[in-house]
């Protein structure tokens, strides 16, 4: 069974994904939320830090799952926790034989000493299946420089969380938009820096306005924002998951 195989529910084609819960930033939920916040911080998977909603992972399966992602591009790797988070659920799909068995995360950041440790500690065999790429995502050279780790064909979800800035979303959307294929995502997270009673303190913002720009541009308007994908109402990734709807 594909994602394009659906029933009817009353007379409405059914769809893989849970009704959207939507929940606005104020009063109590607010607080919450940032409690929250700190919390996820100091979240960890396989002992790495994840820093990543618990929310926005469950999102993020959906989308692995629906579009049949074999490797996933992260875009900043900091200490491995989501690296491994990604191989094993890009191992899960391949035993279910979703996708081909040779699976890649292929992960992104300018330096990867500290994280190489790390995996290596939590797994001595990750490199299996995960490739640490040093480099600018500014550079446009980082885009060869991963491409050659990807195996010929191969469908992927591309995933930024480098530095939530203007010029860095710019950067990522420009250079590796191009990984995905039709009907395949490209999530850019923490949009939330530019939410004003959201912000983490100390963050510049420009990813929000980063996402609208390049949408207008040639490369940009074969994707759209799918505001619906924000499924769990607390999301970091407000205007940040995107679809390529042209090929």
């Amino acid at each position: 069974m594909t994602e394009r195989r659906r029933s009817s529910v009353d007379g409405k084609p059914a769809t893989q994904l849970p009704p959207q819960v939507r929940a606005l930033p104020e009063g109590r939920l607010l607080q919450y939320w940032k409690e929250r916040e700190r919390q996820h911080l100091r979240d960890v998977y396989a002992g790495l830090r994840i820093k990543k909603f618990p929310e926005d992972l469950r999102v993020l399966e959906h989308l692995l799952w629906l579009s049949r992602s074999q490797v996933v591009i992260e875009l900043g790797t900091h200490l491995g926790g989501s690296t491994l988070w990604f191989r094993d659920r890009l191992r899960t799909l391949a035993a279910y034989g979703r996708v081909p068995e040779d699976i890649r995360v292929v992960t992104v950041d300018l330096a990867q000493d500290r994280a190489q440790a790390l995996l290596q500690d939590a797994d001595p065999y990750f490199a299996k299946d995960i490739t640490l790429v040093e480099g600018d995502i500014t550079d446009p050279g980082i885009t060869e420089a991963a491409s050659q780790h990807i195996p010929a064909g191969a469908r992927c979800l591309v995933v930024e969380d480098t530095a939530h800035t203007y010029t860095t979303t710019c950067a990522a959307l420009q250079h590796f938009s191009s990984f995905v294929a039709a009907d395949g995502y490209f999530v850019v997270e923490d949009g939330i820096v530019d939410v004003a009673q959201l912000s983490p303190p100390g963050l510049s913002g420009g990813v929000v306005p980063a996402i609208r720009d390049w949408l207008t541009t040639d490369r940009g308007r074969h994707f759209q924002v799918r505001r619906d994908l924000e499924l769990y109402g607390i999301t970091c990734h407000p205007h940040g998951w995107l679809q390529r709807i042209h090929p």
